[in-house]
Formats: structure tokens, C-alpha cells, sequence
């Protein structure tokens, strides 16, 4: 296909190691998911590359953890300037390789951005403490990089990902290898051309395409050099990459999989319920770690929310992305749609009721499925203990507070919930008891540069964005300096 861009230079197909485009001849196809066509076919980068992207990156990162916090600052404020002038350009190739309508696209380069610009102010604020002891001595805490970065992202942000990763890691004085998902590479590399024109020194930002996960992932777990790990994706890589970081004692970042409820209480505003259900679902075609996954709904109300729910859903326009028109775009790829399809005939076959949907759309593309209402869902089937990352909705009853906590819980997961109620004391007593990270009240948009996101149990470590976002890209340092004694006086 051909891609229409303001700046053709920022569609790269090499990867980018040292400041320096890489291609060794070796490539694999970048395809549209709304219509199967190819975008480009991107170098096939491998273990080698890697070594070489971590030995630039150990390089780089002597001379700029040095550089002063103002002067990394205004790399970064250079990179996020570059990001907004040419936003655009950046939201059309993600919807491209992405699928995502360009709404949506547009929505996530504002937030990736987001976090370039808030890292660039956060990198003059790493501040440190003199902890107070004798009179003799003091003691003093500082912060320092904490080395090479390895960065592992998913295809679902391809963008904000990455961003929400290198922000925090290049304030800090890090340097950063980066392993895009191979779904998705051309966000990545545009970035990276982007943050080479913002003056961002060589080394310091590599990315590694490539179609060998295993090896490239291996080698930045099993290198010394590398200091820390983040990774967002599911939770079997995650607890993989875990354990491989183990060996070498890496410090680590994971933002993995999420299995959302979202609760409706009786004295919810019913309306704003159904459009915030809609809203956390369908984002993306649901295929997002804090989509609502399951919609648990009172009894006295679930009739009423089930009608005024299929009505709305049932006005979502499917198609590609490209299309302003559409507000709904496909799935990743054939191997996502028939997984979905799957979960929604295990669900039917175990006696669940389906109110909408159901169905892929072979007419539009191949990866195009319906949006999909699935009722009388109960606690054993597939779509509540697993993450659906489709246009599916389960919709459950609960009959009180406790049970509604309690089937909440049920889950290993823990990333972000969400509540519609008007009851103040049940806010607080739901938001405490709840076992997430994060969790919205009467409100699905609950993410940004400002907050800490990250979750609890099996979801992840750590936490992105925010003032805490920087903590997982420092060591800290504790210096006790002795030899001071008392201040000497003389007596007139």
C-alpha cells in the first residue's frame, strides 16, 4: 500500500544502532491488519545487532549521565516538539500498521508525547536527602542512572509504549535498547528519526527490529551491561523474562496483563455507566491491557443496563481505521480474531446469552470482528478468567457490595478497575477493597503523564509516568561522610 505522508523521511525500514540506520539484508513484512496489504518490509535485526545496540548504549551513557540534568532536559523538550510538529504523520503510520481508527491514534501521540515533555521537566528533579545524624559526620542519599535500559513493547501502544519507557530512562542519565513489537516497528523507527533530529546523542536511543524475539531477548537479559528491564505485554513473557533477568540481578519494570471489571452499581447514573462501558470495552477494538474485561452489573438494574448497552454498541461503525468514519478497527491479526471467536463459543456453548455481535466480518478485511455482548455470563467461563483483547463484552450479575468485590478479586490480575456509583461511602469502601493499581470512579479515562499507572498481583512491578515514574530508572546512593567534627569557636 502506499502511505501518504507530510514527511515520507520519517517511514524508516532499517533499524537504528548507534545513530546509524542498520540493514543487513535480511527483512520481514509490516502488513495492514484492515486490509492485509504490505506496508514495507522492515530490516530482520538478531542477536549480533543487539550486542552491538547495548555496547553503543553502554558507550553513550559515559558521557551522558554526565551532562546536566537542564541540558538532557532540552534533548528531550527538542524530541517532544518534533513529536507534536509532525503528529499527524505519526497517528497515520500507526493506524496503518496498528489498525486503530485515527482518532484514536491521534489521541495516543498527544499522550505519548505527554510523556517526553513531563520527563523532560522531571530529569531537573531528581533530587536527593541528607538524612540527619552526629555532629561528627553526615549523612548524604543521591540518585544516579541506573544503567543501559533494555525496553520491550507491545504492539498495542506502539508509540506511548516506548515513550512512557525511554522518558523517564534518558532524564535519568540511562541509555536506552529498544525491541518494538515486529507488528509494529514503523512507529518506533519514526520516533527514533525524530529523536536523532532533536539532537539526541548517538547510542543513546537504539532500536532493534527483528522477528527473533527469543534471541534478541536473551541476549538483553543475559548481558552485565544492561542494568534494568522493562517490558509491557502479557504476563507468561513477562514472568519469562523474569526469571531470565534473575541471573543477573536486573532491576525491573512490568506492566503486564490486566483483566478489568467494571462494577454498576443500582444507584449508578446509568447513562454515564453505559458510555464509560462503551468508551473502556471498545477502545481499540478492546484490545487493551486495562479494557474493561468484565462488566458486572447489580441485579436490580442489569436488565435496563443490558438494553440501553446493546442499543449504543449496536451504533459503532466497523471498518479501517483510515476511514474518519469509523469507529472501530480490527484486530492485530487472524491468530487474535479466532482466539476471540473461540472465547465467544466457549461462552455460548457454556450458556451464556449473546445480546449483540458474534461474528467476524470477512466483508471488510480479514481481521474485522463485531461488537460483541455477551449475557448471562457467569464466574466459570473462559471470558471471565481470561483477557478476552476483543470487541467482546460479558456481562454479569451481582446481587451486593461484598459479592461484587469478591468476583472483582477473582482473578491473578490486578491492573486497573472500575466503578459507577453515587454512594460516597461505597466509593471509598469498593475503591480500598478492590485489589488494583488503579481504579476509576465513574470515570474510564483514567490515564496520563500526571498519574502513576501500574498494577498489583500478577499484573506488574513498577509504576509509569508521574513523579514516581522516574524511581525504576535510578539507583540510590548513600554517602556517609565522616571526619566533620563540631564548628570551632574562639572566645574573645
Amino acid at each position: 500500500m502506499t502511505l501518504k505522508l507530510n514527511d515520507p523521511a520519517l517511514l524508516k525500514t532499517a533499524g537504528y544502532i548507534n545513530g546509524q540506520w542498520r540493514d543487513r539484508g535480511s527483512r520481514f513484512a509490516v502488513n495492514n491488519p484492515a486490509s492485509g496489504e504490505l506496508i514495507a518490509e522492515v530490516a530482520d535485526l538478531g542477536a549480533q545487532d543487539t550486542r552491538d545496540a547495548i555496547f553503543a548504549a553502554e558507550q553513550a551513557m559515559l558521557r551522558w549521565r554526565d551532562t546536566s540534568a537542564k541540558e538532557r532536559s532540552k534533548v528531550l523538550r527538542r524530541w517532544f516538539d518534533l513529536m507534536t510538529a509532525n503528529d499527524e504523520d505519526l497517528a497515520r503510520l500507526m493506524t496503518a500498521e496498528q489498525g486503530k481508527v485515527l482518532s484514536e491514534s491521534r489521541l495516543e501521540i498527544t499522550y505519548a508525547a505527554s510523556f517526553i515533555e513531563w520527563f523532560a521537566e522531571e530529569a531537573k528533579r531528581i533530587y536527593g536527602d541528607v538524612i540527619p545524624g552526629t555532629a561528627d559526620r553526615r549523612s548524604i542519599v543521591i540518585k544516579q542512572p541506573v544503567g543501559v535500559v533494555a525496553a520491550i513493547t507491545p504492539w498495542n501502544f506502539p508509540s506511548a509504549m516506548i515513550t512512557r519507557k525511554a522518558g523517564p530512562a534518558l532524564a535519568a542519565g540511562c541509555a536506552v535498547v529498544l525491541k518494538p513489537a515486529a507488528e509494529t516497528p514503523l512507529s518506533a523507527l519514526a520516533l527514533a528519526e525524530l529523536a536523532d533530529r532533536a539532537g539526541m546523542p548517538a547510542g543513546l536511543f537504539n532500536v532493534i527490529t527483528g522477528t527473533d524475539a527469543p534471541a534478541i531477548g536473551n541476549e538483553l537479559t543475559a548481558s552485565d551491561a544492561v542494568r534494568k528491564l522493562t517490558f509491557t505485554g502479557s504476563t507468561a513473557v513477562g514472568k519469562h523474562l523474569l526469571a531470565q533477568s534473575a541471573a543477573t540481578v536486573k532491576k525491573v519494570s512490568m506492566e503486564l496483563g490486566g483483566n478489568a471489571p467494571i462494577i454498576i452499581f443500582e444507584d449508578a447514573d446509568l447513562d454515564a455507566a453505559v458510555k464509560g462501558a462503551i468508551a473502556s470495552k471498545y477502545r481499540n477494538a478492546g484490545q487493551t491491557c486495562v479494557c474493561a474485561n468484565r462488566l458486572l452489573v447489580q441485579d436490580s438494574i442489569y436488565d435496563a443496563f443490558l438494553e440501553k448497552f446493546t442499543a449504543e454498541v449496536s451504533k459503532l461503525r466497523v471498518g479501517d481505521g483510515s476511514d474518519e468514519t469509523n469507529t472501530l478497527g480490527p484486530l492485530i491479526e487472524p491468530r487474535a480474531l479466532a482466539k476471540v471467536d473461540q472465547m465467544v463459543s466457549d461462552a455460548l456453548a457454556d450458556g451464556a446469552r449473546l445480546a449483540l455481535g458474534g461474528q467476524a466480518l470477512a466483508a471488510l478485511g480479514p481481521n474485522f470482528y463485531q461488537p460483541t455482548i455477551l449475557a448471562d455470563v457467569t464466574s466459570d467461563m473462559r471470558v471471565f478468567r481470561e483477557e478476552i483483547f476483543g470487541p467482546v463484552a460479558p456481562v454479569l450479575r451481582f446481587s451486593d457490595e461484598a459479592e461484587a468485590i469478591a468476583m472483582a478479586n477473582d482473578t491473578e490480575y490486578g491492573l486497573a478497575a472500575y466503578l459507577y456509583t453515587n454512594d460516597v461511602g461505597r466509593v471509598w469502601r469498593v475503591s480500598e477493597a478492590v485489589e488494583y493499581g488503579m481504579v476509576g470512579v465513574n470515570e474510564v479515562a483514567i490515564t496520563s503523564e500526571l498519574i502513576p499507572f501500574g498494577g498489583v498481583k500478577e499484573s506488574g512491578l513498577g509504576r509509569e509516568g508521574s513523579t514516581y515514574g522516574i524511581d525504576d530508572y535510578v539507583e540510590v546512593k548513600y554517602i556517609c561522610m565522616g571526619g566533620i567534627g563540631p564548628a570551632q569557636t574562639t572566645i574573645q
